[in-house]
């Protein structure tokens, strides 16, 4: 039960990291392919939750080899977020 409580803190994480750099307005964000500008940047949430919820299936199943992938995942995110807002991307 735990890694599925992690897996979802992980998610709400994700998708705060995720909208923000949405919402920032970034130059670098036009360059990205017209797929994920659809429906104005939402169908990359749709992926994250698709991920999200991926994530949470295998990890009710007990598989905690997938909880530490989507910590692994979090912290690359966190580590973009952080790179696209200090203007270093």
């Amino acid at each position: 039960m735990l890694p599925l409580v992690f897996v979802f803190c992980f998610g709400v994480l994700n998708f705060a990291a995720h909208k923000a750099v949405i919402d920032s307005g970034r130059p670098m964000l036009a360059q990205v392919p017209w797929f994920f500008q659809s429906l104005g940047g939402r169908l990359s949430l749709v992926v994250e939750f698709v991920m999200l919820v991926g994530a949470m299936i295998m990890a009710a199943h007990g598989s905690n080899g997938w909880a530490w992938t989507y910590a692994f995942y979090t912290g690359l995110n966190g580590v973009s977020a952080w790179l696209i807002f200090s203007g270093r991307l």
